[in-house]
C-alpha cells in the first residue's frame, strides 16, 4: 500500500514538474515571436536613412523592403512540413542560429545587394521559426483550455512585437547608425539558442513515406509568386503589367498542380482533408478576412495621421499604441472569453465589434478628434484580436497533432496572405475614390491635377512647386479627396468584416475541452539533463 502511494505521490510531482515547465517552454515561444514581429516592422522607420547610406535603385529599395516577408511567407509550408518530418525543435533551433547570422549580415551590409540578401536570409530564418512556435504549442499544450490561454500570451506578444518595431527603430536610429535595427536580434538569439535547446522538447508528426521534395518546392514557388503579384499591386503597379500578371498566374498554376498533386499521393506532404472540416476551413477563412482588414486599415491611418492631420510618425505610432494595447488585452483575457462564449459567438462578436469601430472612425475628418481616434482604435485591436484568437485557436484544435506543423504553416501563410491581399485591396479602393476628386481643381492645370490624383504625398508635392493660390488650393482639394477615399474604404471594409462574421457561424458553438492522445510529454529539467547525458 505504502509503495502505491509512494508510486502515486512521484506521479504527482512528475506532472506537477512537466506543468510548470509547458510554461517555461510557452516564454522561450513567445521570445522566439517576439523576434520575428519585431523584425516585420523594425526596418519600416530604418528606410530613409539606408536610402541615404547605400543609394539603392527604386526596385532595389522595393526589394530590401518586401523581400522578407516575401521569403517568409513563400516557405512557411515548406518548413512546418519538414518539421513534421525531422523535428519541430531542431527547425526552430536551425532558425535561431540563421536568423542571429543574417541579422549580423544585415547590420553590416555595404550595398543594397548585400542587404536585400541578408534580408532574404532572415525570411528563410523567420519561415523556420514561425510554424514551428505554433506546432510546438500545440503539442506541449494537449488540453484545450491551456492552449486557449498559450495562445492568448502568444497572440498578445505578437501584438506587442509588431507595435515595438518601429517605436523601438526609431529609438535606435536616433542614438545609432541604421544597422542597429538589425543587431537588436542577436542578444535575444544568444539567450534563446542555448535554453530553447535545453528546455524544448523535440515532437514530429506522421513520418510514414517520403518527404514530397517536389510538392515543398511547387507550395514554395506558387506562394512566392502569388504573393509577389499581391504586393506589386498592392504598391500601385498597373493590373496589366506583365511583371505583375506572370507571377500571378504562374504562382497560381503552382499551387494547383501542387493541391492535385496532394491528393494523389498516399503520403501527402499537407493534408487536405483537413479543409474538409468545416471549422478548420472556416478559421482559415477568417483569419485572411481579419488580417486584410487590420493591415489595408493600419496603412491607410498611418498615411491619414500624417499627411492629413500633420503627426510626425512618432506621434502617429503612438496614435496607433491604442489599437496595440486593445488587442494585448484581448489577447490576455481570450481563454475566459472563449470558455464562456465559445468558438463561434467569439470570432462572429469579434468581427462585428470590429465592424463596428470602423464605421465609428468614417466620423475622421480633416481635424483632429482624439476622442473618436481613441475610441475607435480601441474598439478596432480588441475587435480584431478577439477574431484572430478565436481563429487560431480553433484551427490549432482542430488540426491533428502529427499535422500540427503543417497546420501552423498553413495558418501564418493565410496570416500573410490577408494582409498583403489587404494591401492590394483597399489600396485599390483608395486610391479609386481619391483620384476622382482631383480630376477638375479650379486653376490648377490638368497635367499637375492628374499628377496628384497617384497620391497625396504627391499632391503634396506638387502643390508646394505651384505654391501661391493655386498651391492651396490643390493642397486643400486633395485633402478633402483622401478624406473621402477613406470614408469609402472604411465602408467596404465594414462590409468584408460582416462578411466574415456571416462565415463565422459556421464554426462550434461550444468549447470541446477533450484532451488529445498523442500529446508531447515535457520533462522536467532534471530529466532533460538526465535524457542528454545518457544519448
Amino acid at each position: 500500500m505504502s509503495g502505491t502511494t509512494t508510486a502515486a505521490a512521484a506521479l504527482r510531482r512528475r506532472a506537477a514538474g512537466a506543468g510548470a515547465n509547458r510554461w517555461v517552454v510557452l516564454v522561450v515561444l513567445c521570445v522566439s515571436l517576439l523576434l520575428v514581429a519585431l523584425d516585420a516592422t523594425v526596418l519600416h522607420v530604418a528606410v530613409p536613412a539606408v536610402t541615404e547610406d547605400l543609394k539603392p535603385g527604386a526596385i532595389e529599395l522595393l526589394w530590401i523592403v518586401d523581400v522578407y516577408p516575401l521569403v517568409c511567407a513563400s516557405l512557411l509550408i515548406l518548413f512546418g512540413t519538414l518539421g513534421d518530418r525531422v523535428g519541430r525543435r531542431r527547425i526552430l533551433l536551425l532558425g535561431y542560429g540563421l536568423f542571429g547570422i543574417a541579422s549580423g549580415l544585415a547590420a553590416c551590409a555595404h550595398s543594397a545587394q548585400v542587404l536585400i540578401l541578408a534580408r532574404a536570409l532572415l525570411g528563410v530564418g523567420g519561415a523556420m521559426i514561425m510554424p514551428a512556435t505554433l506546432s510546438i504549442l500545440r503539442q506541449v499544450f494537449p488540453d484545450r483550455r491551456e492552449r486557449a490561454v498559450a495562445i492568448g500570451v502568444w497572440s498578445a506578444v505578437a501584438a506587442v512585437g509588431a507595435a515595438v518595431g518601429p517605436l523601438l527603430g526609431g529609438f535606435l536610429l536616433e542614438h545609432f547608425w541604421w544597422g542597429s535595427v538589425f543587431l537588436v536580434n542577436i542578444p535575444l538569439m544568444l539567450i534563446s539558442l542555448p535554453i530553447g535547446r535545453l528546455l524544448l522538447p523535440e515532437s514530429r508528426g506522421d513520418r510514414n513515406g517520403p518527404w514530397d521534395v517536389v510538392g515543398a518546392l511547387m507550395a514554395a514557388g506558387g506562394l512566392f509568386g502569388v504573393v509577389l503579384g499581391v504586393k506589386r499591386l498592392g504598391g500601385g503597379e498597373p493590373v496589366d503589367s506583365a511583371w505583375t500578371v506572370a507571377p500571378l498566374l504562374v504562382g497560381a498554376v503552382l499551387l494547383v498542380l501542387f493541391v492535385r498533386r496532394q491528393r494523389r499521393r498516399t503520403h501527402p506532404l499537407v493534408d487536405l482533408s483537413m479543409f474538409r472540416r468545416p471549422a478548420f476551413s472556416t478559421s482559415v477563412g477568417c483569419i485572411v478576412l481579419a488580417m486584410l482588414a487590420l493591415v489595408g486599415l493600419e496603412l491607410i491611418a498611418a498615411q491619414y495621421l500624417q499627411l492629413v492631420l500633420g503627426l510626425s510618425p512618432l506621434q502617429t505610432g503612438l496614435r496607433l499604441l491604442p489599437l496595440t494595447f486593445a488587442a494585448m488585452a484581448a489577447g490576455l483575457f481570450g481563454a475566459r472569453m472563449l470558455r464562456r462564449f465559445g468558438p463561434r459567438r467569439m470570432v462572429c462578436s469579434g468581427f462585428c465589434l470590429t465592424a463596428v469601430s470602423v464605421l465609428t472612425l468614417t466620423a475622421m475628418g480633416g481635424r483632429d478628434n482624439t476622442g473618436l481616434l481613441l475610441f475607435g482604435f480601441l474598439l478596432l485591436g480588441f475587435g480584431l484580436e478577439m477574431t484572430l484568437f478565436g481563429a487560431y485557436e480553433s484551427m490549432l484544435s482542430e488540426s491533428p497533432p502529427d499535422q500540427a506543423g503543417g497546420a501552423a504553416a498553413i495558418g501564418e501563410t493565410s496570416y500573410q496572405l490577408g494582409a498583403g491581399i489587404g494591401i492590394a485591396l483597399l489600396g485599390s479602393v483608395m486610391n479609386a475614390a481619391y483620384a476622382p476628386g482631383l480630376r477638375s481643381v479650379p486653376g490648377v492645370p490638368t497635367s499637375a491635377s492628374a499628377s496628384a490624383g497617384h497620391s497625396l504625398g504627391e499632391a503634396y508635392d506638387i502643390a508646394a512647386r505651384l505654391g501661391g493660390v493655386r498651391g492651396a488650393a490643390l493642397r486643400d482639394a486633395a485633402r478633402h479627396a483622401f478624406v473621402h477615399g477613406l470614408h469609402v474604404t472604411l465602408l467596404v471594409s465594414a462590409g468584408l468584416l460582416l462578411l466574415g462574421a456571416v462565415m463565422a457561424l459556421r464554426l462550434p458553438r461550444i468549447m470541446h475541452c477533450e484532451v488529445p492522445a498523442a500529446a508531447v510529454a515535457v520533462p522536467a529539467p532534471r530529466e532533460v539533463t538526465q535524457s542528454r547525458v545518457s544519448a
